[in-house]
């Protein structure tokens, strides 16, 4: 599926990775529909890029009806925006868990729902999602961000295959750790030693690729952390004792926890 001349709905765009997106896309030479939470933040962008913009809290159940509906024509989904969710489980409040699970999992599928049969009608269109390696092995305090990233691979892939005889192309595009910008970069946290980070224009290709190759999974890693997630995919009682006795670690894990308490 080209880029070029296309019409595509990038959600999250506020964020540090899907700032880059639109610099990408607008460059392609995307028709583009910017969606975030805060009209102030997305202004500039949309003034930037010569874009539409569709102010929406993904949520909120109604407003994501409501951002299908005015970015009816999309013919590129670009599922970017999530919410950190990390820490113990124990420490969210319900309505934090429901919230969570809405913006990670849930928005993504009704777009998915809201946006494909247009789609599917024309026998041509891309979904592509960004995931993380989360959705591929679990770590210590992300349950519930695990809980997502998992569900979305796994709801990606099965989706991939009920539209393919539609013509409808899907992806997933799952990032390590990102340095420079996104959720990651912005904790201030170091990768736990012996795993190194990939940058955002990484990221971007490995959209840009997904996208207009078709691309099942792109994951976008560090072969070490390509190596490591693979096995803790097949063996995660290893990958648990693995993970307990890798220095510094649990340092990092906690840093992250504490810079994104207030995200939740």
């Amino acid at each position: 599926m080209r880029i070029t001349g296309s019409t595509v709905l990038l959600t999250g765009v506020t964020g540090g990775i899907g700032t880059a997106l639109a610099a990408e896309l607008a460059a392609r030479g995307a028709k583009l529909i910017l969606t975030g939470r805060r009209a102030e933040a997305l202004e500039p962008l949309m003034a930037r890029y010569g874009a539409r913009g569709i102010v929406a809290d993904l949520a909120d159940p109604g407003d994501v009806e409501r951002l299908a509906r005015e970015a009816a024509g999309t013919e590129i989904l670009i599922a970017n925006a999530a919410l950190p969710s990390s820490g113990e489980l124990l420490d969210y409040t319900p309505d934090q868990v429901d919230r969570a699970l809405a913006v990670n999992l849930r928005a993504p599928a009704m777009l998915a729902r809201l946006l494909g049969p247009a789609m599917v009608e024309a026998r041509r269109g891309h979904l592509a999602f960004v995931g993380s390696m989360s959705g591929k092995t679990a770590t210590k305090h992300s349950a519930l961000y695990n809980a997502t990233k998992f569900g979305l691979r796994g709801f990606v892939l099965g989706l991939r295959q009920d539209l393919y005889e539609h013509g409808v192309g899907v992806s997933i595009v799952q990032p390590g750790f990102v340095r420079d910008a996104g959720m990651f970069a912005e904790t201030g946290a170091e990768p736990p030693a012996g795993l190194r980070t990939v940058s955002p224009r990484q990221v971007v290709a490995g959209v840009v690729r997904a996208v207009e190759q078709n691309r099942a999974e792109v994951n976008i890693a560090p072969l070490e952390m390509k190596v490591l997630t693979a096995i803790g995919g097949q063996f995660p009682g290893f990958s648990e004792r693995v993970q307990r006795r890798a220095g510094g670690a649990d340092r990092t894990l906690r840093r992250v926890v504490d810079a994104q308490r207030d995200s939740r």
